[in-house]
C-alpha cells in the first residue's frame, strides 16, 4: 500500500492510496474461497466450484464485498500509521478499481487541531469545604422528629380534637342505598387534615372510643358513581379508639429507626446530607469556572464541519426564520461548545479516562433508586435508546475529566460556613438571572433594530416609486 498526503488550507489534508493489485487479487480470492465453501453447484462437489462460474453469478457483489472491506482497512491503517485523527466522516474519491486492477482513492479528511494541554495546569478554580454546625445539624434532626408520628391510645374519656388519630368502623347510605365504598373497617383519620370526603373529620371532633357518631357529607362530583355524585349521603361510623400524637424522643432508638447505629451516627449522617447539599451546588460553580477559562486555552483553528453539525443541533425546533437572525450568535455559542469539548476530550485522551461498563451501571442503579416503582421503565428506555447510553456515557467521561483537571488545576481551597456557601449561591442564582435579563433584553434591541431598518428600507423603496419623472426644460431658440 503506497500513501500519499497532501496538506491543504487548515485542517483539512488529500490522502491519496494506491493498493497494488496482488494485495486486490488476494481480498478477492479469500471472498471466493469464503463463497466456494458455502455453495453446491451442480455437477461439482461441495467446495469446488470454479471462480469463473462464481463470477459469472456472483461477481459484482463479490467485488462490491472486497471494496468495502479493502477501503476499511487501508484507510484505517493510512490514518493510524501517519497519526491522523479526523474530526468527522472521511470523503472518500475512488480514482480506479476492478478486478485484476489496482485500487487508488483520495481520502479527503479535515483533522483534529493540537491542542497543548499542558496550559490547563494554568486554571484556578475555587474548590469549597462547608463546615457545618452543630446546630443546623440538630436543627435538621428536631425537624424531622417533629414529622414523625408517634400516636398512642388516649384515656378512653378523652374527647378527640384536631391532630388526634380517629380509628372507625362505618357503613353509608344515600337516599337509602348503598354504593361502592358504602363499608369501611380500621379507617384511621388524623382529624383537621380534611383528606377522607370534605368536611368529614371535622364532624368527628369530640368524639370519644365506643362512641357512634352519624356524619352527614356530600359526595364529591368525581364520585365513581355518577347517580351519587353531588348527593348526601349518611356514615354510621363505630369509634374504636381516639390517639394522640406524642412527641417523639430524639435518642438512640429513634435513631435506629431511621436506619443510623445510634444517635451520634445519625448527626454524622445528617451532617454529611446537609454538606452534600451544599456541595453539589458549589462543585457547579467549580465546574463553570472550569469551563470559563478553558475557553481561553489557545486552538489555532476548529474545523468548520463541526460547528455546522453543532448550530444544527442547536437550531433543532427553531423555525428558519430565527435561526436566519440567529446566525452569529448560533455560531458563537458552537464554536465555544466545540472547542470545550476538543479540549475536554483531548486531556481525557490524554489521561487514559474512560468509562467502563461498570460506571455505566452503577449510573443507571441511581437513576431506578430516584424513580421507585418505575425501574422497568427505565431500563427499558435504555435498552431501545442507544442515543441515550451515549449520552449518559458522555456526562461520565465529562465530571470524571472535570474531576482530574480539579487535581492537576490550581485550586484555590476555602473553608466556608452554611451562612457564607447560602450568600454564594444567592449572588450565583442573581448573576445567572441578570444575564438571562441582559440576553433577553439584547434580544429584544435587536429585533427592534431589524424592524426599524426594515421599515427605514421599505419607506425609502416606496418614496423611489412614487417620485415624478423630472421633464426636461425644452429652451426656445
Amino acid at each position: 500500500m503506497k500513501v500519499t498526503i497532501e496538506n491543504k488550507k487548515g485542517l483539512g489534508k488529500d490522502i491519496k492510496v494506491i493498493v497494488d493489485k496482488k494485495t486486490m487479487d488476494s481480498y478477492l480470492e479469500e471472498r471466493y474461497e469464503e463463497i466456494r465453501k458455502n455453495y453446491t453447484l451442480k455437477g461439482f462437489r461441495p467446495g469446488k466450484a470454479p471462480r469463473e462460474i462464481l463470477k459469472r453469478q456472483f461477481g459484482e457483489a463479490i467485488m462490491g464485498e472486497v471494496l468495502d472491506k479493502v477501503l476499511k482497512d487501508t484507510s484505517a491503517k493510512a490514518l493510524e500509521e501517519n497519526k491522523i485523527r479526523p474530526a468527522t466522516q472521511p470523503k472518500i474519491d475512488l480514482k480506479k478499481y476492478g478486478e485484476g486492477k489496482e485500487l487508488e482513492y483520495v481520502m479527503s479528511v479535515t483533522e483534529l487541531p493540537e491542542i497543548d494541554t499542558k496550559q490547563i495546569q494554568n486554571i484556578k478554580f475555587d474548590e469549597y469545604k462547608v463546615k457545618i454546625d452543630k446546630k443546623y445539624t440538630d436543627e435538621r434532626i428536631n425537624q424531622i422528629a417533629k414529622s414523625q408520628n408517634n400516636f398512642q391510645d388516649a384515656n378512653t374519656n378523652h374527647k378527640s380534637t384536631k391532630e388526634n388519630l380517629v380509628v372507625f368502623d362505618y357503613t353509608a347510605k344515600s337516599e337509602g342505598k348503598d354504593f361502592k365504598g358504602n363499608e369501611g373497617k380500621n379507617t384511621q383519620l388524623i382529624l383537621g387534615k380534611d383528606l377522607f370526603i370534605k368536611g368529614f373529620d371535622d364532624q368527628l371532633i369530640g368524639v370519644k372510643k365506643n362512641d357512634t357518631k352519624k356524619v352527614e357529607v356530600v359526595l364529591p362530583e368525581n364520585f365513581p358513581e355518577k347517580e351519587f355524585a353531588n348527593k348526601k349521603a349518611i356514615f354510621e361510623c363505630k369509634i374504636l379508639n381516639v390517639k394522640i400524637n406524642h412527641e417523639v424522643k430524639v435518642n438512640d432508638e429513634f435513631a435506629k429507626n431511621l436506619g443510623a447505629k445510634d444517635l451520634d451516627g445519625l448527626k454524622d449522617l445528617i451532617s454529611k446530607q446537609i454538606n452534600d447539599e451544599y456541595k453539589n451546588s458549589l462543585d457547579i460553580i467549580s465546574k463553570n469556572q472550569i469551563l470559563d477559562q478553558l475557553n481561553k486555552v489557545k486552538i489555532d483553528d476548529i474545523p468548520k464541519e463541526l460547528i455546522d453539525q453543532e448550530i444544527k443541533v442547536m437550531s433543532q425546533g427553531l423555525p428558519e426564520e430565527e435561526v436566519k437572525s440567529k446566525n452569529k450568535e448560533l455560531e458563537i455559542q458552537a464554536k465555544k461548545r466545540i472547542k470545550t469539548g476538543l479540549i475536554l476530550n483531548e486531556f481525557g485522551q490524554k489521561n487514559n479516562i474512560n468509562v467502563t461498563e461498570q460506571e455505566l451501571n452503577m449510573e443507571i442503579q441511581k437513576q431506578f433508586q430516584m424513580m421507585p416503582g418505575q425501574e422497568k421503565m427505565v431500563k427499558e428506555y435504555y435498552e431501545k435508546n442507544p442515543s441515550a447510553i451515549a449520552s449518559l456515557r458522555g456526562s461520565i467521561y465529562e465530571e470524571k475529566i472535570i474531576s482530574e483537571i480539579k487535581k492537576q488545576a490550581k485550586a484555590n481551597k476555602k473553608d466556608i460556613s452554611k451562612e457564607e456557601a447560602e450568600k454564594i449561591l444567592k449572588a450565583e442564582n442573581e448573576k445567572a438571572s441578570k444575564d438571562v435579563v441582559n440576553k433577553k433584553i439584547q434580544e429584544k434591541n435587536k429585533q427592534d433594530k431589524d424592524t426599524k431598518s426594515a421599515t427605514k428600507t421599505k419607506k425609502t423603496t416606496t418614496s423611489k416609486k412614487t417620485l415624478p419623472k423630472k421633464t426636461k426644460k425644452v429652451s426656445k431658440k
